[in-house]
């Protein structure tokens, strides 16, 4: 008897290890605004310091062709979130959308199987969070300093620090006292490195003895593409002195700064022994026209890399507490921006166009045991495709409404990679960028521009990576466009996009 039952014992206790190996993962998902692959170390930026970012894609998957659905803040989000492209999700800008919180989300699928969920730091999606075990985000776009948080009983509460420091202390704070009997799902928001690039006092100055090459294309004329020529968001014409560059007249006018009226006296002067030198030194130089707009690029550079340290360190922290808790072996870590930036390519800050720079976006996954650390993905894969990914790696069901697919058998090569994506950017008012749609395949992007610009572009990635030449009335590539017009249309009856389908019409 006592043999037999030390058998049945041996039995369940080697039936229980394959569960303990099979546990559900928890996921952090750290999402940044603006940050662009160009200012990574890990995606070949000369200039950055980014150990931490590098860190994780050493340990994990790099994707050198992550790409956005819609290049903007609140609608990335939305797509992140729900799985679905914005005209399916409902937020389509930031102008006049509301996020629809009754609508699913992978957040409530995972809450279905048994997971604690929290959202920490900027959501920008214009109504309260539903479907989380807690959440605490920034109220709109957020302050670098001395940030307010919107909290789940309704109150704000203020917090003294930097933005991306406090974003964490919250982070880790909530992880030290969730339910430790449940797997988590923790999505921290970090404001860096959005508009208008405050660095923590720390970091001020980190690269002032830093030139930042000139992009090729900085002096971009815009010949035959209409709108890229009439946008605002070139760094000669559109950054301001005050607002973007930290350049004031004098205190008064500094005082009028929300973001720096915000900062306690320490901070304050700390801001004004930074920034008051240069201010003052630059009234005394005379610049040629391009002479200045060279000297903007320096300065916005300077200060959006200083301000990617602090998000940087701070990403470094979450690793850290990882370790620490012992929690890193059975942890899902993404990072990624909500889309991609201009630093400096056509002139340009900011995003919106379906052009490279604002279209692709820097995404690296940690997943030990499952995926090869150091690994360089080349794949098509899309924000739209998070929410699919983590609910398969959770074991989770995956809604049949989510557009999106999970990218884990592609990585195991269970699958095949999508072969064209499928884009569409509705806002027309801030920076004058024309709402446009349009597919990107392996060589080739198609573009069609509606409402402020009607027309139509058309690249030939391979000859012309940097998009300068719009082909798409050259009678070289008539086959090609056909083909290319074929595949969009292809995409729009995909994703069941009727906004697109009513700018064609019944003629192209």
């Amino acid at each position: 008897m006592k043999s037999i039952c030390t058998a049945i014992a041996c039995a369940l206790m080697l039936g229980a290890l394959p569960l303990k190996a099979q546990r559900k993962p928890n996921i952090v998902l750290i999402i940044s605004d603006d940050h662009a692959f160009q200012a990574i170390g890990a995606y070949g930026g000369r200039e950055a310091r980014t150990p931490n970012i590098d860190r994780l894609a050493r340990e994990g998957v790099r994707f050198n062709r992550a790409y956005v659905t819609n290049s903007i803040c609140g609608p990335s989000r939305a797509v992140i979130l729900t799985g679905k492209h914005s005209h399916k999700n409902g937020f389509k800008d930031n102008e006049h959308s509301r996020f629809d919180g009754s609508q699913n989300t992978f957040i409530k699928e995972l809450g279905k199987s048994g997971y604690n969920t929290a959202w920490i730091g900027k959501w920008h999606l214009e109504t309260r969070p539903e479907g989380f075990s807690y959440w605490q985000i920034l109220p709109g776009q957020g302050h670098y300093y001395n940030p307010d948080f919107q909290m789940m009983d309704g109150s704000r509460k203020n917090f003294e620090g930097y933005v991306s420091n406090v974003v964490e202390d919250e982070a880790e704070k909530w992880l030290n006292g969730r339910d430790t009997s449940k797997p988590f799902c923790l999505v921290i928001g970090h404001k860096a490195t959005h508009r208008t690039w405050i660095p923590d006092t720390t970091d001020m100055g980190a690269f002032e003895n830093t030139t930042f090459e000139l992009p090729a294309n900085f002096f971009d004329k815009y010949e035959g593409r209409e709108a890229a020529r009439i946008q605002e968001m070139s760094i000669s014409e559109s950054m301001r002195m005050g607002y973007d560059l930290k350049m004031f007249g004098d205190s008064a006018e500094a005082n009028r700064e929300g973001s720096i009226k915000r900062m306690n006296p320490a901070q304050r002067a700390k801001f004004d022994a930074f920034y008051g030198p240069i201010s003052d030194g630059l009234k005394t130089v005379r610049f040629t026209a391009e002479g200045f707009a060279q000297w903007k690029f320096q300065r916005y550079m300077r200060d959006y890399m200083s301000t990617a340290l602090s998000l940087d360190r701070n990403i470094g922290r979450t690793l850290d507490y990882l370790d620490r808790n012992g929690l890193a072996e059975n942890t899902i870590v993404i990072y990624m921006s909500d889309q991609g930036f201009y630093m400096g390519e056509h002139g340009w800050f900011d995003k919106r166009f379906m052009y490279e720079e604002s279209f692709r976006t820097p995404m690296i996954i940690r997943y030990p045991g499952n995926l090869k650390p150091g690994t360089v993905n080349t794949d098509f894969v899309m924000n739209l495709d998070i929410a699919p990914t983590l609910l398969d790696a959770a074991g989770a069901a995956i809604p049949s409404d989510m557009q999106g697919k999970s990218f884990l058998p592609v990585l195991a090569r269970k699958e095949n990679a999508r072969k064209a994506m499928y884009y569409h950017y509705y806002e027309n008012g801030e920076h004058a960028v024309s709402p446009h749609f349009g597919v990107r395949t392996e060589r080739y992007k198609l573009i069609r521009f509606y409402k402020r610009v009607n027309g139509w572009e058309l690249y030939d990635l391979k000859k012309d990576p940097s998009e300068m030449k719009n082909v798409f009335n050259d009678k070289k590539y008539r086959k090609v466009k056909d083909k290319m017009i074929a595949e969009l249309l292809g995409q729009i009856g995909k994703y069941d996009d009727a906004d697109a389908r009513a700018v064609l019409g019944a003629r192209l």
